[in-house]
């Protein structure tokens, strides 16, 4: 019930449960069918952005369709700067949350499929921060937890239906070695993020930007692919840290037509002093599997870790160091998916 200003009536609906009309929208992510609905335009076309043009990747689960309720809420003066809040993450009584403010955060519902996402109309100044501590957010934990699907920190790049998780802690180069290994032909899978089927070890992600330090156009040639780079938005981080924001959908790169089988693991180390050439060496299980725990905590935590590992641990793993020119790295890891 709504007043004649068209405002929500509280004392007949204190909970919003009948909110204003609006439309959904249905995208195919991480192996699942999700359902975004909303009333506000400008929430539906920031998912458009952000999942339009992807395949439709298809992983051996079945589960029902997928539903997120964006509902945008007026103007709030709690907070005011250069970005929004963080979030801070809670959970219980079968719930998870994510919560900037009392007028922007995500509840997730992961036994039935559902999360509500409320964001406030001063949010939307903060596309960046919107879309990914909000709404991306939702789309990968119910994703995860309703697939059972392995999540990790990493990219992973394909061809022919084979691919590669790399791994690697921050600033260890991993973004660049993905830039690079697009602009040589192969398949990109995911930059950030890496959802694995712990079972048949096969591996989706959602291939919509790649994060690109305005350094590394110094490694760009190709004054077209330097264009496609620099046209790109900015986005400034919340460790302060710039950079462009690039639609792998559009340009030169090659994505990933369906989840890819993985042929390997590759932790990524910066080059050494020098004019070392890029080299890669062998990691043996026991190593292979505590060096994961540490920089995989919140995966090693999941349901399906145990299943991961015993795959993972049939495949090639290795460190690959890094050569000074991105190039040498992605020269020497083409024989791995072979």
């Amino acid at each position: 019930m709504t007043s004649e200003s068209g405002t929500n009536d509280i004392l007949a609906d204190p909970f919003l449960e009948r909110p204003l009309r609006g439309r959904s929208v249905e995208h195919w992510i991480l192996g699942g069918r999700f359902r975004f609905t909303s009333a506000s335009e400008a929430l539906l076309a920031l998912v458009d952005a952000a999942y339009g043009g992807l395949p439709d990747h298809v992983l051996p689960v079945t589960s029902s369709v997928l539903e997120i309720e964006l509902r945008l809420t007026p103007h709030c003066a709690g907070w005011h700067g250069d970005e929004p809040p963080p979030v801070n993450l809670q959970s219980g009584a079968g719930l998870l949350c994510g919560v900037m403010d009392a007028a922007n955060f995500v509840v997730m519902a992961p036994d039935a499929g559902r999360a509500l996402v409320v964001v406030s109309e001063d949010l939307l100044a903060f596309p960046y921060h919107l879309r990914y501590e909000l709404i991306e957010f939702a789309v990968f934990t119910l994703a995860t937890r309703v697939q059972q699907l392995v999540p990790l920190h990493g990219a992973c790049l394909g061809r022919e239906g084979r691919g590669l998780l790399i791994v690697g802690s921050s600033g260890a180069g991993k973004s660049t070695l993905v830039l690079r290994a697009v602009l040589e032909g192969l398949e990109v899978l995911a930059e950030d993020a890496v959802f694995v089927h712990p079972q048949s070890l096969r591996a989706t992600g959602v291939a919509n930007y790649l994060h690109v330090r305005p350094d590394g156009l110094a490694w760009v040639d190709d004054e077209r692919h330097r264009r496609w780079i620099s046209d790109s938005p900015m986005i400034r981080r919340r460790s302060g840290v710039e950079k462009f924001e690039v639609d792998l959908r559009k340009g030169p790169a090659s994505l990933a037509a369906s989840p890819v089988e993985l042929a390997g693991i590759v932790f990524v180390t910066p080059p050494e002093p020098g004019e070392s050439p890029a080299r890669w060496r062998p990691i043996d299980r026991d190593s292979l599997s505590a060096r994961l725990v540490a920089e995989q905590p919140y995966a090693a935590g999941q349901a399906g870790w145990d299943d991961f590992m015993r795959g993972l641990s049939r495949l090639t793993a290795c460190e690959l160091v890094r050569g000074r020119h991105p190039a040498d790295s992605v020269r020497a890891l083409m024989p791995l998916l072979d």
